[in-house]
């Protein structure tokens, strides 16, 4: 069956872009151009259509906590954002530190998911900063222990050792524990005011400045999640700079919102790394841009609404970020002029792809039409309407925002269609 979509807006440079009808046959873009005909035809009316977005960062929460999000659910609520490649997190229960586990997991996902999947398996075996696991034996697209950093130095080189001779990718959720003292968000302004005990950015920098010097030593590619502060930023720079394999990405969240805006006792706005100051905010986005950052991923984090009831002392990190980064970049940062359409499509499609050494869509001929169709037109107030994750903790519900994702195609077939 020949599949066109008609009328779709193509970025070509910055916000610049023409209308262009878009040709898919076999599950594969077939011809870009104008007045094509098929079997079939859509509309678009002028809509955004971009390569389909991939967001390395997710917690699907299949198996073990399935209160919060399954596989089903997490990959509807990432068709419904536009994404149509995710990695998942494997702080589940069990933890996919055995080929069964994993093998169970890679079930779970062919029967349910509707976007591409992709698993992650943890560097150490329970993720505890003692064991490695077999790499070898374990086929995922990356290792990381995220939601715990590798607390000690050997443990971390002798898995940067291995991924460096099997040419693996170390993901790293950065924190040294030992400078947490029970914190639940950042060491600043607001976690005074409301009388919460604070989290020093030093248990994120300290571990990269770390990790970049045994990235160097070893050889290994090694990537940094969801970055905060300044010191951080200053620490990947470094490791660049002395030609080690380091990439880095960074949240929505952490680009939108700063400590500042928790004005009240509110666990919607509890997430780890926490909210920072103002200034680290500001120096993220310029590390976007100058590429000390290279992507955005989501750190979509489901938790159950009477979970997140508990305040900040005692509810669980995390929000939910599906269905809402593309929106939210737009609004905040294309929409205002300090960024294009364009510096979204490198940093939440082509560099996680590049990265991460995925297949994906680049708009060209040829492509697995993987595709996400945007109205980046009309604004919306978001609400639980537009959730598809089962769990609802976000502090941007009843935020209007522009760009909505209106249609994701995966290898083809729509999968979403708002």
């Amino acid at each position: 069956m020949r599949h066109i979509l008609k009328n779709a807006w193509i970025i070509t440079k910055g916000n610049e872009g023409e209308r262009r009808d878009i040709a898919i046959e076999n599950g594969k873009i077939h011809e870009i151009g104008t007045d094509l005909h098929g079997d079939v035809e859509t509309d678009l009316n002028g809509q955004l259509v971009m390569p389909g977005l991939v967001d390395v960062h997710v917690h699907l929460r299949e198996p073990g906590y399935t209160h919060k999000e399954t596989i089903k659910s997490g990959s509807m609520a990432a068709a419904s954002g536009g994404f149509t490649s995710i990695c998942a997190m494997p702080n589940t229960n069990p933890v996919p530190d055995t080929v069964e586990v994993m093998n169970q997991v890679c079930e779970i996902i062919a029967r349910d998911a509707v976007v591409n999947v992709y698993p992650y398996a943890p560097i150490t075996t329970g993720l505890k900063s003692e064991t490695l696991i077999d790499f070898g034996a374990i086929n995922a697209i990356a290792y990381t222990n995220d939601g715990i950093g590798v607390q000690t130095a050997d443990t971390m080189y002798q898995a940067m050792k291995v991924a460096s001779e099997q040419d693996a990718l170390i993901v790293a959720h950065t924190e040294d524990e030992s400078v947490l003292h029970g914190g639940v968000m950042h060491e600043g302004v607001r976690n005074k005011a409301l009388k919460l005990p604070g989290m020093s950015s030093l248990s994120e920098s300290t571990q990269i400045a770390r990790d970049v010097v045994i990235a160097k030593h070893t050889g290994a590619r090694y990537h940094v999640c969801h970055v905060s502060d300044t010191l951080s930023l200053e620490a990947i720079a470094f490791g660049k700079r002395m030609g080690a394999h380091v990439t880095a990405e960074v949240t929505p969240h952490h680009l939108i919102l700063n400590e500042m805006h928790i004005t009240e006792d509110n666990a919607n706005y509890k997430m780890n790394p926490p909210l920072r100051s103002e200034r680290d905010q500001i120096n993220l986005l310029e590390a976007l841009h100058n590429g000390t950052l290279d992507m955005i991923a989501t750190d979509h984090a489901p938790h159950a609404s009477d979970e997140k009831a508990g305040g900040f002392r005692n509810a669980p990190f995390g929000i939910i970020g599906s269905e809402f980064a593309f929106p939210l970049m737009v609004t905040h940062f294309v929409k205002t002029g300090k960024a294009t359409y364009e510096d979204l499509k490198n940093w939440m499609s082509i560099r996680p792809q590049e990265i991460f050494r995925l297949p994906g869509c680049q708009l060209r001929v040829g492509d697995v039409a993987d595709l996400a169709v945007f109205n980046i037109n009309d604004t919306v107030t978001l609400g639980p309407e537009h959730i598809q994750s089962k769990s609802q903790n976000t502090p941007f519900l009843g935020a209007r925002v522009t760009g909505m994702c209106t249609q994701t195609y995966v290898g083809g077939e729509r999968v979403w269609n708002a």
